[in-house]
């Protein structure tokens, strides 16, 4: 009988543990996740839609810069999850391997700019506290890391896209050249 009330007594713990974890979610990572979206939605209406529209256009016109230089600036300007935005701007098909380059790119840019990703900083934190333990500095590695995630952000994402454009082709989907649906 022991065993069995432990066994209860743990399963309610681990819904408390859960509902203080949300709770500590919403007095701290929403009110700060509402405020920079409506930061970030200040921005664009202040720069104009038309205007990021047409630096996502431009930009979205070469590979290199759509899987490369406009994730990095996504995550330098917007931060993560608002980096995601500059992606409505893209033509519908390249907004899924958009996706795939920011996701890649977003952990090594972290360890040179914390800001973009704090809540994987641990990650970095983890790797580069092992270097600091060996006598070693963190910002030739960091540099490294994001050398790499750069190489890697634009080949997972013209995969990404072949692998999409394969499938569109194969069932009929239709590519708009406008930019009618967002994300």
């Amino acid at each position: 009988m022991d065993a069995v009330s432990s066994f209860f007594e743990g399963f309610i713990k681990m819904f408390n543990a859960g509902g203080e974890n949300l709770m500590g979610l919403v007095t701290s990572i929403l009110p700060t996740l509402a405020c920079l979206m409506t930061f970030v939605l200040a921005i664009v209406k202040l720069i104009g839609e038309e205007r990021i529209e047409k630096f996502a256009l431009k930009g979205s016109k070469n590979m290199i810069m759509r899987y490369t230089v406009l994730p990095i600036i996504s995550y330098f300007v917007f931060t993560n999850p608002m980096n995601f935005a500059l992606g409505r701007f893209l033509p519908e098909k390249y907004k899924g391997s958009f996706f795939d380059a920011c996701c890649t790119v977003v952990h090594p840019m972290t360890g040179l700019f914390p800001h973009v990703n704090s809540g994987e900083l641990f990650i970095w934190l983890g790797i580069s506290s092992g270097i600091q333990k060996l006598g070693l500095g963190t910002t030739g590695l960091a540099v490294r890391f994001l050398l790499i995630g750069i190489v890697l952000a634009f080949i997972r994402g013209v995969l990404t896209e072949k692998i999409w454009m394969i499938y569109a082709k194969k069932n009929d989907v239709p590519f708009r050249d406008s930019n009618e649906l967002t994300i």
